[in-house]
């Protein structure tokens, strides 16, 4: 029996605020993630969650699973779904212009510094108003936001990057700042399972196999992170070779 082989896509489930892996589901092969997300989905509690996608899950099919669960969404909006970016910017837009002052809308701020910069994140989130183009396609959408981040660098220079997002409920702005910046927080995660379990460098074919290492590491890094030892995961690894109480800790979770 030749078992299949090839590239592996996987659509992946963290509790940002718990730093818990909860799911995974490989994809199909020759397929891509937005086939493997309602998969996923339907294996979790959405009940009373907030979940929150990148722009390959803005999907009509993805948002109406979120909702029916008694969960919500707050989904990243690119150009994959021209119509629905389009609306929302005109909104943004009109926002800016003063045209939409008398709507209800909420705003959050936050300026940090670290690692030789200086971010400032401006969040921006509104009620659909009347008339919003995408609404018929669209039920689900109840509010819109924009997140911007204006980036200072140690030499002087500035960059900015700013996103849509669209939401099945009007979250207070800090809210919305707090799910954005938790959703961008899983970045860090696939930074660690590159970088310090060197996933991406792994040669492993066997799509079988290559799933359930992939397993192994997001339960390696779940068990790690828990562990309250201030140190980075890659010195808790280090520490678990060296002492073999503190990796009895880790793999029981005794710190906690």
């Amino acid at each position: 029996m030749r078992l299949p082989c090839g590239p592996l896509h996987i659509a992946r489930a963290w509790a940002t605020e718990h730093g818990v892996a909860l799911g995974q589901v490989a994809t199909e092969d020759k397929s891509n993630e937005i086939t493997a997300i309602p998969v996923l989905l339907g294996q979790l509690e959405r009940k009373k969650a907030v979940v929150t996608i990148d722009a390959m899950g803005c999907q009509k099919d993805i948002a109406r699973d979120i909702v029916a669960g008694g969960g919500d969404f707050v989904i990243a909006v690119k150009d994959n779904q021209p119509k629905l970016a389009a609306a929302i910017a005109s909104v943004v837009e009109k926002h800016l212009e003063g045209e939409l002052q008398a709507r209800r809308h909420r705003n959050y701020q936050t300026d940090t510094h670290g690692h030789g910069r200086r971010d400032e994140r401006f969040h921006w989130v509104a009620q659909v108003p009347p008339g919003f183009a995408a609404k018929g396609e669209w039920p689900w959408i109840k509010a819109i936001g924009t997140a911007v981040r204006i980036t200072t660098h140690a030499d002087g220079t500035q960059s900015d990057e700013v996103r849509y997002y669209m939401l099945s409920r009007f979250l207070s702005g800090k809210r919305f700042g707090e799910v954005v910046r938790g959703h961008w927080g899983i970045e860090s995660m696939h930074w660690v399972l590159d970088v310090t379990f060197g996933e991406d460098r792994t040669r492993t074919r066997q799509r079988v196999l290559a799933n359930n290492l992939s397993w192994v590491r997001r339960f390696a890094i779940t068990l790690l992170k828990r562990h309250p030892e201030k140190d980075s995961i890659r010195g808790k690894m280090i520490r678990c070779l060296m002492d073999t109480s503190f990796l009895n800790e880790v793999l029981t979770l005794q710190g906690n």
